[in-house]
């Protein structure tokens, strides 16, 4: 009996173990959906039609192309994904 119950602790011991490595092995669930949401589209006109005023790397940034219709969706991770279709390089993808 008394080897019984040894043997159910070290059992637990060993499966809390494991389970603290993977839980602070993983990383942080934000970072890996903020990666995954980061869709990168074809052209401008695919990106408009998800966000009309296009793609701002941050709030900060002003619009060198003049002026706008719509104002710009921020997102770091969305505007890297799709750096390629900013044009004049004012860190504002697609703009209308």
């Amino acid at each position: 009996m008394v080897k019984e119950v040894w043997i159910i602790r070290k059992l637990s011991l060993v499966l809390l173990s494991f389970g603290l490595f993977i839980a602070f092995s993983s990383p942080p669930l934000e970072v890996a959906d903020a990666a995954a949401k980061a869709k990168t589209y074809k052209n401008c006109t695919e990106l408009n039609k998800d966000y009309k005023g296009g793609v701002a790397r941050s709030a900060s940034v002003k619009n060198k192309g003049g002026k706008t219709k719509h104002k710009p969706f921020v997102s770091k991770e969305l505007y890297d994904a799709n750096k390629k279709s900013d044009r004049d390089k004012d860190l504002i993808a697609c703009e209308k």
